[in-house]
């Protein structure tokens, strides 16, 4: 189905889902991002295009097992250890909610000689099976960063192949200074293939660079068969009023572009950090976007950090035990709910077959 022919008589509508104001921004942040705090769109909460078109009767999808809506789970792996930069990060008394007792841990196992770290992908498997879950982990394929060194997969080939073991999807989380460069991208792409033997399908910018409509085009032809970067850095919500996967339209081109989009909704980092919201806060504003999206039978994309599962060292010493448990109450929701708790590659397979 092309959306945008579908919308062509509500122009404020076709204008949010191809996100036109996008196209040659006046600003950027540091990072080359347009957050939300630079959009004409204040409110997010509502996916008010996927609601348009069910309304209208475009979409009506039946997912396997007569699941009523799908969620999408996924971990960007920034990290695997505690560098230089998180050590500096958390001694820093900022955002408000923090745990600190996280930095006391980095310091007390950097004293004995040891580096923890963030390699706990079993523990995380191992929790969403509870539930019958699986999720898609992406990985960095190049160790260079705007923050210093990352990893080498191939010092974690072992790790990485066993998530796949297990019914998890691996994926590319494309480096930071290549995120708009085609020949690097592939390149990330063909390092990370070789490490498990097997096509990458699935794709998140670092940092959740995005440049509309470039990025869909470069991710399209990199050979991608979805991406799911398209989610405010600083404010959770339904970037372009979608809840449910869509081929994106490039307004330059006239043109669909031949990837599927699973927009990303939720992110640990953008409740805590951003919008200083504690676990008990979030959990309020997590639950209504399951509702509508249940509503609507759409997808709703999470984003937790690997690190975010790591207490009490986490990210640089930020996240309590309370957030690991309440990525386990989103799980347990969703489970009673009839969700199909699932990876990208699963429902974008799932997606173009139907």
């Amino acid at each position: 189905m092309n959306i945008y022919d579908e919308l062509k008589n509500e122009s404020y509508l076709r204008d949010l889902f191809t996100r036109k104001e996008e196209y040659n921004p006046i600003k950027l942040d540091k990072y080359e991002r347009f957050p939300h705090g630079f959009s004409n769109y204040e409110d997010i909460s509502a996916p008010i295009v996927s609601e348009y078109l069910v309304k209208k009767g475009h979409l009506n999808i039946k997912y396997p097992e007569n699941k009523k809506f799908a969620v999408l789970l996924t971990h960007d792996i920034d990290d695997i250890d505690v560098s230089n930069y998180h050590v500096i990060r958390s001694l820093i008394p900022f955002p408000p909610n923090r745990n600190f007792f996280g930095f006391k841990s980095i310091f007390s196992e950097r004293l004995r000689g040891k580096r923890a770290g963030y390699k706990n992908f079993k523990k995380i498997v191992e929790l969403e099976q509870k539930y019958n879950a699986k999720s898609s982990f992406y990985f960095l394929a190049n160790d260079k960063d705007i923050f210093g060194y990352k990893y080498k997969i191939k010092e974690i080939q072992d790790d990485i192949c066993n998530i796949i073991d297990n019914g998890c999807e691996v994926g590319l989380h494309t480096s930071y200074y290549a995120y708009d460069k085609l020949n690097e991208i592939i390149k990330e792409k063909e390092k990370l293939e070789k490490i498990i033997g097997k096509k990458v399908k699935g794709v998140r910018n670092h940092l959740l660079k995005f440049k509309v409509p470039d990025s869909w085009d470069t991710l399209s032809k990199a050979g991608f068969l979805y991406d799911t970067t398209l989610g405010y850095h600083d404010m959770i919500g339904f970037r372009n009023g979608m809840c449910h996967p869509f081929k994106p339209f490039n307004l330059n081109t006239n043109k669909q572009v031949d990837i599927i989009e699973i927009p990303l909704c939720l992110s640990d980092l953008t409740l805590f950090s951003y919008m200083g919201k504690n676990a008990l806060e979030s959990w309020e504003i997590i639950k209504s976007f399951i509702d509508v999206t249940e509503r609507l039978g759409g997808v709703l994309t999470i984003l937790w950090h690997n690190w975010t599962f790591s207490y009490p060292v986490t990210f640089a010493g930020l996240f309590g035990k309370e957030w690991t448990k309440l990525y386990e109450k989103i799980l347990k929701y969703c489970y009673e709910k009839n969700a199909w708790l699932t990876s990208g590659e699963e429902l974008s397979e799932f997606t173009t077959k139907n």
